[in-house]
C-alpha cells in the first residue's frame, strides 16, 4: 500500500488535483482511497457529483462510537473510496483534532483491511502546519508528501513552510518530501520561482498542470475533469502527474 499526503494552501487547487489523480490511478486498475483532511470537508465532493460525505467528526460528535465503518465511507467516481475528516463548528474547537480523530477511527474500524487500497491519498490543508494538520505526515500514515503550489508569493510561502515542517521531522522516521506540483497561475517567473523553491529543499518539480478553463467547467458540472472531459489534453496532464507520483513513491520506497 502506497500512502501519499498532498499539502498546499487553501485555494491552490489541491483537492481538484488530488481527486483527478485519484481517478487517474483508479483508471490504471488500482484501488484508491481519498481522505479529505480539511475542515470544509469538500475534498471528495466532485468525485461524488456534489454530494457530501458524512464526516468522521460529525459521526463521533453525534454518535460517539456507535457507528460502523460504512457510515463514514462513500464510493465516488472510478470506485474511489471517499472519506472526509471534517472539522468543528467555527470558533468551537481545533480543526486539527478532526484529522486526528478521523485517522484514528479509520484504523480502529479496520478501513485499510476492509477496502485494501493500493493507494491512499490524504488531501491536507497546508495554511497551518501544526498539531493535527501534521498528522498525515507522521510515522505510520503517509510515506511521501507532495506539495501543490503556484508561482504566487503566498503559495510559495505556504509551500516553504510545509517543506520546512517535513524537514524538521526527518529524523523521526516520518514521511519524506516527494516533490512539488506546479499548478500554474501564469504569473511572472512562475517556473523559475517554483524551481528555486525545489532547489532550496533539495527536491524536484514532479509535475506541472496548465491553467485550464475546462477544470472550472467540470466543477460547474459537479464532476472532476477526468469524468467531464476524459479525452482532453488536461486529463492527460493529470494522468501523467499520477504516473510521476507513483514513480517517485516506487523508486524511493
Amino acid at each position: 500500500m502506497i500512502k501519499i499526503a498532498v499539502y498546499g494552501k487553501g485555494g491552490i487547487g489541491k483537492s481538484t488535483t488530488v481527486s483527478n489523480v485519484a481517478a487517474a490511478l483508479a483508471e490504471k486498475g488500482l484501488k484508491v482511497m481519498q481522505i479529505g483532511c480539511d475542515p470544509k470537508a469538500d475534498s471528495t465532493m466532485q468525485l461524488r457529483h456534489g454530494e457530501a460525505v458524512p464526516t468522521v467528526l460529525e459521526l463521533v460528535n453525534q454518535r460517539k462510537n456507535d457507528f460502523e465503518l460504512e457510515d463514514m465511507v462513500r464510493i465516488g467516481f472510478g470506485g474511489v473510496v471517499c472519506v472526509e475528516a471534517g472539522g468543528p463548528t467555527p470558533g468551537m474547537g481545533c480543526a486539527g483534532r478532526g484529522i486526528i480523530t478521523a485517522l484514528e477511527k479509520l484504523k480502529e474500524k479496520g478501513a485499510y483491511e476492509v477496502y485494501q487500497p493500493d493507494v491512499v491519498l490524504y488531501d491536507v490543508l497546508g495554511d497551518v502546519v501544526c498539531g493535527g494538520f501534521t498528522m498525515p505526515m507522521r510515522k505510520g500514515y503517509a510515506d511521501k508528501v507532495f506539495i501543490v503550489t503556484s508561482g504566487e508569493n503566498m503559495s510559495i510561502h505556504a509551500a516553504a513552510n510545509i517543506a520546512m515542517a517535513i524537514d524538521n521531522f526527518k529524523n523521526r522516521g516520518y514521511a519524506s518530501l516527494g516533490g512539488l506540483i506546479l499548478n500554474r497561475r501564469n504569473v511572472k517567473r512562475e517556473d523559475e520561482k517554483v524551481a528555486e523553491l525545489a532547489d532550496d529543499f533539495k527536491t524536484s518539480v514532479v509535475g506541472t498542470l496548465s491553467r485550464s478553463e475546462q477544470v472550472l467547467l467540470a466543477e460547474e458540472k459537479q464532476q472532476i475533469l477526468l469524468e467531464a472531459f476524459p479525452d482532453s489534453e488536461m486529463a492527460d496532464e493529470y494522468r501523467k502527474l499520477a504516473e510521476q507520483i507513483l514513480a517517485v513513491c516506487e523508486a524511493r520506497g
